[in-house]
């Protein structure tokens, strides 16, 4: 838990707070940007909430912190905005919250479908989640983008009996029991509506998740940028391969989506699925720049 003696300077006068904890992951910042901003590797309380409205956005983002670094100087229960957990995002999608420190705060993702559930990457497996979860119908496949984000997978696994995921050049020690290590480049069809496209780059065995050809899950491969305003991939995270990283964008220019889901960075809907065309086909131009 956040403790008061570990308040950050540069947090605003009031009730909330962050503390030296923080692993500036991001979290906060796009949960409830009214009150959290970015500071020197950290985030912080810029404003206090004002209202209702964003007091509720600052307590979801106290649920979703991996590292417990939000606080609140006067107890506050939570419980409202554990239980807005899976928050919908769009369709049938939804943002799972309760972010892990494993997974260094990366957002996962709720697919509910009449066939089975999805779990795209791993959140914390919080109590309050489980719960709703199951309430949901439980989750049937748990797709893992790559190797950093596995977090609980374990304990999805035990609790639901799902199905996991995973490229086999991202198994680990820790995932080389998943139940559907799919190999090659070649893109894995798990049901008519779910198409796993391998995107080797931020690591070698990295894959993204395609969903009705309208929502893609990119995990750490590609986000929006909301100070660039554009589609963005991360160079500096990028643990395996920057040109093979490059060319697995430009695959994914030959595919349909409106949708881009990360793990980190923002998430972006364009007007059109050509739309999201011109912007990736924008990213891959961005990435072969040398002068960037």
């Amino acid at each position: 838990m956040a403790t008061l003696a570990a308040r950050l300077p540069d947090n605003a006068p009031g009730d909330f707070y962050v503390d030296r904890t923080c692993i500036d992951c991001d979290a906060c910042r796009r949960i409830a940007p009214a009150t959290f901003e970015e500071g020197d590797g950290h985030s912080y309380v810029a404003r206090q909430p004002a209202g209702e409205a964003e007091r509720r956005r600052a307590l979801m983002a106290l649920v979703a912190c991996p590292t417990a670094s939000i606080g609140t100087a006067v107890r506050s229960s939570a419980a409202e905005a554990a239980a807005a957990f899976p928050e919908p995002v769009d369709g049938n999608v939804s943002f799972c919250g309760f972010t892990s420190e494993r997974s260094f705060g990366a957002w996962s993702y709720l697919v509910e479908r009449p066939q089975g559930n999805v779990l795209v990457d791993s959140p914390r497996a919080a109590g309050p989640l489980l719960k709703e979860l199951e309430r949901r119908g439980g989750i049937a496949t748990m797709f893992l983008t790559h190797r950093d984000d596995v977090a609980d997978h374990a304990t999805f696994r035990k609790r639901f009996g799902c199905e996991r995921v995973l490229h086999a050049d991202d198994a680990t020690p820790g995932t080389r029991g998943v139940e559907r290590l799919w190999t090659g480049m070649e893109p894995e069809r798990l049901a008519p509506d779910l198409l796993a496209i391998p995107t080797p780059g931020h690591t070698r065995g990295h894959a993204v998740l395609l969903h009705r050809d309208q929502y893609l899950f990119t995990g750490d491969h590609l986000a929006w940028s909301r100070r660039l305003g554009r589609l963005v991939a991360f160079r500096d995270a990028c643990w395996y391969s920057w040109a093979d990283q490059i060319r697995s964008m430009e695959r994914l220019l030959d595919f349909s989506f409106e949708w881009v889901l990360p793990g980190h960075g923002a998430w972006h809907h364009a007007a059109s699925a050509a739309a999201m065309r011109d912007e990736v086909a924008r990213c891959v131009a961005w990435m072969r720049d040398p002068r960037r």
